[in-house]
């Protein structure tokens, strides 16, 4: 989702880092951007190089039938080395991050054999320090292309002037069809009516649970509505015990409770962003049914890094239901022992009445204003944005997509504990679309932990919510006073 990563959390599938990605040479991690090698220089070297690789560190001459196969590996490297595009080739710049930066040259190939004219440069980012990098980047003027840009900080760059609109490329697109991508992960990309991003791959966050101690308590179907949950929460801790728990809910997340506030129909912040409207009556609804699920016991109090190993845990019964994303599904496959791999299974969120909304959380692929090559940019994200380049891109890291029809073929239709996923991502909203968010949001962790402990009350807990997020719009309020924009 954005720069904040807690544990458990993370945009993209880069918990996935045991398979390797194609060898490419222009693939660079982060500061690791070289100057291309001149061809006059590399043909000295080569001409030295037979000389000097025949005498030793003590002076003596290798036998040639040593050096020879040297020089060979030499020349080859060297040869690869000066495989550069040619002067008149226009050469992209594109920033990823994660697993998703180290798998992406793999599909680039086919883009540079039908765009002969372009060649792409992939620098890959960890995500721990891609934000500062973008910020330096940008005062710098010093920005890639193309990047990848969890969704959550599109509102901050288009704020700093940094992102290209992208309206009057999709007008005259005829391979991205914004109708066909889940509307509350399109939405993320929507700033004052313009579009800045298209979405690359979804995540967004729903139950997993055990289908068999479920089944136990006497259900045989997961729950639709926040009543059937706590019927089936109650239910499991009736027989789970004093020492084990119905349902994970990590005090260092967010996340959780932010599913139940976007479940009401009161918004999370007023006035165009410029005040906090955590006293609502939603948010003390999402509030109240959150913390019930600690007062009655059915949670423990507990954060990530207290629970020795989550999915461990979850395969010993420590608790049966637990919020999280699709990269689980990739670790609860490898993790869990094989006589417990049809004990578990994935289901939508319920909502208070019936079926409800989850976060759309994901990345998107924006193009930077100050890019000289746009159009070539947009030709990039119209290739990466194929249903069939989306499934192969699921197939190497895991990710959802953000296109229905990605969704009709391949390992993801066929893969049971993600139909749930495909289900709930018709119903996911974009968290509040401001620069001040991801700060308001850890805010609201900090308060809810409290009130967990019972150091706040319910009604001390929204004044509080509103009053730090007061505080932290209050630069945006000065700004749009002044008609910034913001």
């Amino acid at each position: 989702m954005g720069r904040y990563r807690l544990p458990g959390h993370r945009s993209g599938a880069h918990l996935r880092d045991d398979r390797k990605s194609a060898q490419r040479t222009d693939l660079a991690r982060d500061g690791e951007e070289s100057a291309p090698a001149s061809r006059p220089r590399a043909r000295w070297v080569l001409r030295g190089l037979a000389h000097r690789i025949e005498v030793s560190t003590a002076g003596a001459r290798l036998p040639w039938r040593w050096a020879a196969p040297l020089v060979a590996i030499a020349v080859l490297s060297l040869a690869t080395g000066c495989n550069r595009p040619s002067s008149d080739q226009t050469v992209l710049r594109f920033w990823a991050m994660g697993r998703e930066g180290e798998v992406v040259a793999e599909l680039l190939p086919e883009f540079e054999r039908s765009h002969p004219g372009v060649h792409v440069q992939v620098q890959q980012l960890p995500w721990s320090a891609a934000h500062e990098k973008l910020l330096t980047a940008i005062a710098g003027d010093a920005t890639p292309d193309i990047c990848q840009l969890g969704n959550t900080w599109i509102p901050e760059f288009v704020a700093l002037n940094a992102l290209q609109p992208l309206d009057p490329y999709l007008a005259g697109s005829s391979t991205i069809d914004h109708s066909d991508y889940f509307t509350g992960i399109w939405d993320t990309n929507v700033v004052g009516g313009k579009l800045y991003g298209v979405p690359w791959y979804v995540d967004t966050r729903l139950l997993f649970y055990r289908r068999d101690l479920l089944a136990q308590a006497g259900f045989s179907a997961p729950p639709k509505s926040w009543q059937e949950l706590y019927q089936m929460l109650a239910a499991i801790k009736g027989r789970a015990g004093p020492d084990r728990y119905s349902i994970l809910l990590p005090l260092n997340e967010f996340e959780p409770l932010l599913m139940l506030a976007l479940q009401q129909d009161e918004p999370l912040l007023r006035e165009d962003g410029r005040w906090g409207n955590f006293e609502s009556g939603g948010f003390r609804r999402a509030l109240e049914f959150y913390l019930g699920m600690f007062q009655r016991g059915w949670a423990p109090p507990l954060t990530n890094s207290e629970v020795s190993n989550v999915w461990n845990e979850f395969g010993r019964g420590y608790f049966s239901f637990y919020i999280s994303g699709p990269w689980n599904i990739g670790e609860f496959k490898r993790r869990l022992p094989a006589e417990k791999q049809d004990t578990w299974m994935t289901a939508p969120l319920p909502g208070p009445n019936g079926p409800g909304a989850s976060i759309a959380g994901g990345s998107s692929l924006a193009v930077f204003s100050a890019s000289r090559n746009k159009p070539a940019a947009w030709q990039l994200i119209e290739y990466l944005s194929q249903p069939a380049v989306q499934r192969r891109f699921h197939e190497l890291t895991g990710d959802l997509p953000p296109r229905r029809a990605s969704w009709a073929d391949g390992p993801v239709a066929d893969d049971v504990y993600a139909r749930a996923f495909r289900d709930q991502l018709e119903r996911v909203k974009p968290a509040p679309k401001v620069p001040e968010w991801e700060r308001i949001a850890n805010e609201m962790r900090v308060v809810a932990e409290r009130a967990v402990h019972g150091e706040l009350s319910v009604d001390q807990a929204v004044k509080e919510l509103d009053v730090r997020a007061d505080r932290i719009l209050e630069k945006r309020r000065w700004l749009l006073g002044r008609g910034a924009g913001g």
